[in-house]
């Protein structure tokens, strides 16, 4: 598929433009919730993006099938950029938009985003201790929340806040312990 380098290279200009304009028309947090829709579609239905990527479909059945799905569900202008990107060839970095336009709306509001993995499902309190205890350590003025399961962590969490990794797990506990005493 796609490698990221060249996916980021394509999208940060239309990422860029579309976080401007929705910060200058006063809608970014409405295109934030369209974002995330865009992208919980586009990741549950992976045909979408096959139909989307194929050249052999042409420009105009695109632009309607985007128009049929996205029409009553998306801000209009949103929905343009779409439009746009399908004239551009593009739509098939649409994943990849998404992403990183969540990234850079992110960066701007100043919110970190903490990808926790957990044993077990975390309850609304023990979210809310985590969200604290990284609002703290990250000085962010809010915290989101990616949570995981893998029963292999046996116990307590593993925290990954951008490209630091803090390992609060039993397993984590462990094999520290067995190097210490190795």
């Amino acid at each position: 598929m796609l490698n990221r380098k060249m996916a980021l290279r394509v999208v940060d200009p239309y990422a860029e433009a579309l976080v401007s304009l929705a910060s200058g028309q006063g809608l970014l947090d409405a295109f934030t919730a369209d974002v995330r829709f865009i992208a919980a579609v586009w990741q549950a239905t992976p045909e979408l993006g096959q139909f989307l990527a194929s050249p052999l479909v042409k420009t105009e059945a695109k632009k309607n099938l985007l128009q049929q799905v996205f029409a009553d569900q998306i801000h209009p202008l949103l929905l343009n950029a779409l439009q746009l990107l399908t004239d551009r060839r593009r739509i098939m970095f649409l994943g990849a938009l998404c992403q990183r336009f969540l990234e850079l709306q992110r960066k701007l509001q100043n919110i970190v985003l903490a990808e926790v993995t957990a044993a077990v499902p975390l309850t609304e309190a023990q979210q809310q201790s985590i969200r604290e205890r990284v609002k703290d350590f990250t000085q962010a003025s809010s915290v989101e929340l990616q949570i995981s399961q893998d029963p292999t962590v046996l116990g307590g969490v593993i925290l990954k806040i951008g490209s630091q990794v803090i390992d609060l797990s039993l397993r984590g506990q462990l094999r520290r312990l067995a190097l210490q005493l190795a």
